[in-house]
């Protein structure tokens, strides 16, 4: 028989920002029972509790975090930026594995509890940037929750054997879901990439996650495009979006785009970049389409800023959506936290009975204000277990 763990408690935490109480867990979700006397005892000293976050859009293979400061060339495009990303690759001494557990890591210290993670797939790679994804994510296994996008990001047609290598990455399990990129504006073969990548997702029974960076004719195109093969498919639940800039307010079809998207079950991603084109997620959510947050690169050669902090994420989102009221300010952190935990497969981190006690800690009055003063993460927990405190990994 195995050896049940005794209970946790943790005093004097104020859930949502609500009253103290006494949260008790047993076997990593919160318990509706009082505790036994031989419970574990975490002292909260009256801080609120929120969930911890899910970083629905990164990109840890890429980053330079660590890493001596590297000063970035101008770009003319994403074939550019992806160039520049492979000279950092063969430049870099230190080992995609060691480079993402670091800003994996560091994630988890400011409240992050999963992430869908974005490693490129191209001949310029292999595979090698993949794996050290994978490597990073065994290591952060206790602490973090990771799923990992084979992501073409040189194009599949631009970029020969690119195809090949998604294949591969699919059959031996490297990768838990298949990507693409503007398959008409960058890749110039819009029907072309996206049979490829059905049907591979299809075939290895895997989501898709396509980066959309196109917006006007080309971007609705494409939308529609992704659209007609998950319903075909009928892989509803299982494809995002990413990016999406196309589907704005502003955009002619958005209504129909909007409810196409509810209809067929496609998530959109967003990481908040600016008023311009950030997704109008409370009008979206009227359609059923979930949208998910997150940080995208972060210190990479795309940009020298980010900081893989959902909570500062969850700030930007407010302000991209120029958010005033309370209501608004705390759909933004909870966008992040349940939205994007639905959009990777996981239980919502609620502080219900059966729920994961996955949470932060943090001195402050409510959520609202919480996501205005970014206050230091004085604690985070995940399955009961505090796995991090004060900024350190434990």
């Amino acid at each position: 028989m195995t050896e049940q763990k005794p209970p946790t408690i943790f005093r004097d935490v104020r859930p949502m920002g609500g009253a103290p109480v006494d949260l008790v867990v047993v076997d990593g979700v919160v318990a509706d029972r009082a505790s036994t006397g031989d419970a574990d005892v975490v002292d909260c000293g009256g801080r609120v509790a929120l969930p911890t976050l899910v970083d629905a859009h990164i990109h840890p293979d890429k980053t330079s975090w660590g890493e001596p400061w590297y000063s970035r060339r101008p770009a003319r495009g994403i074939a550019d930026l992806g160039e520049q990303d492979a000279e950092f690759f063969r430049a870099c001494p230190s080992p995609v594995a060691d480079r993402a557990e670091r800003l994996m890591g560091h994630a988890v210290t400011r409240g992050t509890r999963a992430m869908r993670a974005h490693a490129d797939v191209a001949p310029a790679y292999g595979l090698d940037g993949l794996h050290g994804v994978r490597e990073a994510s065994r290591r952060l296994a206790h602490a973090l929750d990771v799923r990992i996008v084979a992501f073409p990001q040189h194009g599949v047609r631009r970029a020969p054997g690119t195809d090949a290598l998604l294949e591969e990455a699919l059959r031996t399990g490297a990768a838990d879901l298949v990507g693409g990129i503007d398959p008409e504006g960058f890749d110039d073969d819009l029907y072309g990439q996206l049979d490829l990548v059905f049907g591979l997702a299809d075939r290895y029974r895997v989501g898709v996650d396509i980066h959309l960076h196109d917006s006007g004719s080309v971007g609705s195109r494409t939308m529609w495009a992704i659209i007609e093969r998950t319903r075909a498919l009928d892989m509803g639940g299982r494809v995002t979006v990413s990016h999406a800039f196309g589907v704005t307010l502003a955009a002619e079809d958005f209504e129909a785009v909007a409810a196409g998207l509810g209809e067929a079950g496609i998530a959109l991603t967003t990481v908040a970049p600016d008023p311009s084109r950030v997704l109008p997620v409370a009008r979206l959510r009227e359609h059923g389409v979930r949208v998910g947050v997150g940080s995208d690169g972060v210190r990479d050669s795309w940009s020298p800023f980010g900081d893989a902090d959902m909570l500062h994420r969850a700030h930007l989102l407010a302000r991209a959506l120029r958010a005033r009221l309370d209501d608004q300010l705390a759909d933004a952190f909870l966008t992040a936290a349940h939205d994007g935990a639905s959009l990777v497969g996981l239980p919502r981190a609620d502080f219900a009975p059966g729920a994961p006690a996955d949470f932060l800690l943090v001195d402050g009055e409510c959520l609202p204000q919480v996501v205005v003063d970014l206050p230091q993460r004085h604690a985070v927990v995940r399955a009961g277990r505090v796995v991090a405190r004060e900024g350190r990994l434990l």
